[in-house]
């Protein structure tokens, strides 16, 4: 009993110590700030996403920071207990973390650097504000992707799809037909693991 306690606390040390490095392994050499990464959520949220979207993705955020340091600013309903759902950064770690997304991949948008900076700029001044998919005083993570590029003068030229669920009537932009604009290059293809 003893030896399969100290086994169990040596494997989750390792994981502990392993899983940073792996985080920021699992981006292309290409990858920039401004960039989008898209993941594969393991929510009951991230499951309807799939099932209204039909595509591979559930969940998308904007890569800050540089290699070894990466972060993400996303919208999303609260994954941390105490805070408010809404537009936030997280460290790549925490947004990877198999407890919250099965697959991931980084797309490279395609700006000049001056977009670049501008839409990050953008991205970071939204943030604070409220997760919202039917209220145009808040956000959602695609939407705050695309207002961001927008408002940097890149549009994205993206669907948005109609909806008639309960609670959620009108037009959305879902992370498949954002994952398709001409204007974003999926990265290597070998740097997105499967979790």
């Amino acid at each position: 009993m003893l030896r399969r306690h100290l086994l169990a606390g040596l494997a989750l040390s390792l994981l502990a110590v392993l899983l940073p490095a792996t985080c920021a392994q699992a981006l292309p050499p290409e990858a920039q700030p401004g960039d989008l990464i898209f993941r594969r959520g393991t929510s009951l949220d991230s499951a309807v996403v799939l099932s209204v979207d039909g595509g591979e993705f559930s969940h998308v955020g904007m890569l800050l920071g540089a290699p070894g340091a990466w972060q993400v600013i996303h919208a999303v309903p609260s994954e941390v207990p105490g805070r408010d759902d809404g537009v936030v950064i997280d460290e790549l770690a925490f947004f990877l973390d198999p407890a919250r997304s099965q697959t991931h991949a980084v797309y490279h948008v395609q700006a000049s650097p001056e977009q670049r900076a501008q839409a990050i700029e953008q991205a970071l001044a939204a943030r604070g504000l409220t997760f919202r998919l039917a209220d145009p005083a808040g956000t959602y993570c695609t939407l705050l992707i695309w207002r961001a590029w927008l408002d940097a003068g890149l549009d994205l030229e993206v669907s948005f799809t109609p909806l008639t669920l309960p609670l959620m009537q009108g037009d959305y932009l879902l992370p498949g037909p954002l994952a398709r604009s001409r204007h974003l290059r999926r990265g290597d293809p070998e740097q997105a693991q499967t979790r």
